[in-house]
């Protein structure tokens, strides 16, 4: 859990404790309004700060701008109207802790992500002409050579045993939990553990073409590309976005005006109440 998850958590659980608490106490006016703006600020002052930047970048429809729109004409309605503050505050809490599990998933994520980018090692082991050990680079090494794989190393290249007794770690690979028992004639892939023994392997592919880099390959492709999915939500979402702030205004001021050219009671507040509940059951992250 990073700094930031841990600080969202403790806002979370700050907010949660506050509201309870408040469900307790009998208060009206302008105290109660205080007691609640606190825990509002608390679980959603980011929220707003995001609104208002938005605005200034003049890029404002977003679910910052429909939450932060929402919830303070909730706060706006009570304060003039029902003194009941709780929805704004359920709202804005709720949606930070879907956030919340959200950015805790997407870390853990990357973080499998990254552990499986140390897969593949940056050197390979070669014995030079007076039989001592040097470290090549993984990509000078060719089909048919024979590379030395000491204990607690990752094996570069896939290859064939052809000398040594050891387990193998392929945990990040295979998911196998057990090691794995190599002897002379086993094959073995790159980006394995070995534990215990020292091997030789003569190398049956190149090292771009080996698993581990292979597995690399994929993982970055598939980090660089968005989703057809994606492409569409984040293409659908400039346009839904303005459409349904512009409807949540129609709403609040039509129905109103009809009335009133109608003379009949315009009921504003009703109509506002309306507007603002059509502003979060239409954004999706609320």
């Amino acid at each position: 859990m990073t700094e930031k998850q841990k600080q969202n958590l403790i806002r979370i659980v700050i907010t949660s404790v506050i509201m309870i608490a408040l469900n307790f106490i009998e208060v009206d006016g302008m105290f109660r309004f205080t007691l609640y703006i606190i825990p509002y600020f608390i679980i959603g002052h980011d929220i707003l700060i995001k609104a208002v930047k938005g605005v200034r970048n003049r890029q404002p429809f977003d679910e910052n701008l429909l939450m932060a729109i929402a919830t303070l004409g909730a706060i706006a309605l009570a304060l003039y109207h029902s003194g009941d503050y709780v929805e704004a505050i359920a709202v804005m809490l709720f949606y930070q802790i879907g956030e919340w599990f959200q950015s805790y998933a997407v870390g853990k994520s990357r973080k499998d992500i990254a552990d499986l980018m140390d897969i593949a090692p940056d050197y390979a082991n070669m014995e030079n002409e007076d039989g001592q050990l040097e470290q090549v680079d993984p990509d000078d090494v060719k089909i048919g050579s024979v590379i030395v794989v000491k204990p607690g190393e990752r094996v570069p290249i896939d290859g064939i045993v052809i000398e040594g007794h050891s387990t193998l770690n392929t945990a990040a690979l295979t998911g196998e939990s057990l090691p794995r028992d190599v002897e002379p004639g086993k094959e073995i892939i790159s980006g394995s553990i070995n534990l215990t023994g020292l091997l030789k392997v003569r190398t049956t592919k190149e090292f771009g073409e080996s698993t581990a880099s292979k597995i690399l390959e994929l993982i970055e492709d598939a980090s660089s590309r968005k989703s057809k999915s994606e492409e569409f939500i984040t293409k659908f979402a400039r346009v839904y976005t303005p459409i349904v702030v512009w409807a949540a205004i129609a709403l609040a001021l039509i129905p109103p005006v009809v009335l009133t050219v109608m003379d009949s009671e315009p009921m504003w507040g009703e109509w506002l109440y309306r507007a603002l509940t059509f502003l979060i059951i239409s954004c999706p992250c609320a």
